[in-house]
């Protein structure tokens, strides 16, 4: 009998982790196939509740400027970190400082920590008090930190497979987090390229129209010096009134194209 329960033990194993890998795959998957940075962070949340059986995570971020971090995604936070637009998770941390002082870098080990922002309410936590804190970098740049919760005490007393999973999603989020930032800084120097292009268009346009309307102008001055009949000085004016309007017409247009250049390719 001890074989055969070896055997299902073995079993039971494997199933588990070709699950974990399914998921990680979809992980992989969901932050691959979005551009949007909070479209993949909620995606990510999901499936990293999913993968350890949890139901509350979050995601704080540091900016590319500033050192000041913001809550950039959450999954089913208690209602007292949810309440008032989530105003509770503004403030300063525990896990927020570790980052900050390097504390979060090990590897070795998952840091759990009380949270600072639950410890002292007595309601609306949903039983919560602990999570797991996983750093987020991209070549040593820090990029912010993913937190798992749960309402078990001692559920982060993780194995060295378990621990593995918890960083291999951090380096997958923190690759997904790079990733979109650069796809915005290109799309952002694409557009801004877009706006010197249009920016130059109006400038050559209303040169030469400028150019066109000084040659009518000086024709007319011209004319009227001569005994040249009105109605021909007349034409010329009209001619330039028309090109002046002609003139005024392609600069709104390329105004207009100017200020959507920054939209193009992007959905409402």
């Amino acid at each position: 009998m001890l074989p055969q329960a070896t055997s299902e033990s073995d079993a039971d194993k494997l199933r588990r982790r070709n699950r974990e890998l399914s998921i990680l795959n979809t992980i992989a998957e969901a932050l691959n196939r979005e551009v949007d940075l909070d479209q993949s962070l909620r995606a990510a949340l999901a499936h990293v509740a999913e993968l350890f059986g949890l139901r509350t995570g979050w995601i704080f971020l540091w900016p590319d400027e500033g050192d000041t971090p913001y809550l950039a995604a959450a999954q089913e936070l208690p209602p007292a970190l949810a309440e008032n637009g989530c105003q509770r998770m503004e403030r300063g941390c525990a896990c927020l400082d570790a980052y900050r002082h390097g504390g979060l870098d090990n590897r070795e080990r998952v840091r759990v920590i009380t949270c600072s922002r639950l410890e002292e309410l007595t309601g609306g936590t949903d039983g919560l008090r602990y999570h797991a804190s996983i750093p987020l970098y991209a070549y040593k740049k820090r990029l912010g930190v993913l937190n798992v919760a749960s309402t078990e005490t001692r559920w982060w007393e993780l194995s060295a497979d378990d621990l593995r999973l918890l960083h291999t999603v951090g380096d997958l989020l923190s690759i997904a987090i790079e990733r979109t930032r650069l796809f915005a800084r290109s799309t952002e120097l694409g557009a801004i390229k877009e706006r010197n292009r249009l920016a130059r268009e109006i400038h050559d346009t209303l040169a030469q129209g400028l150019t066109a309307l000084t040659l009518k102008l000086e024709t007319a001055d011209a004319l009227l010096e001569q005994t040249v009949p009105t109605g021909r000085v007349r034409q010329i004016v009209q001619e330039a009134l028309a090109l002046t309007q002609a003139n005024l017409e392609e600069a709104r247009r390329s105004v207009l194209d100017l200020r959507a250049a920054p939209l193009e390719g992007r959905t409402l």
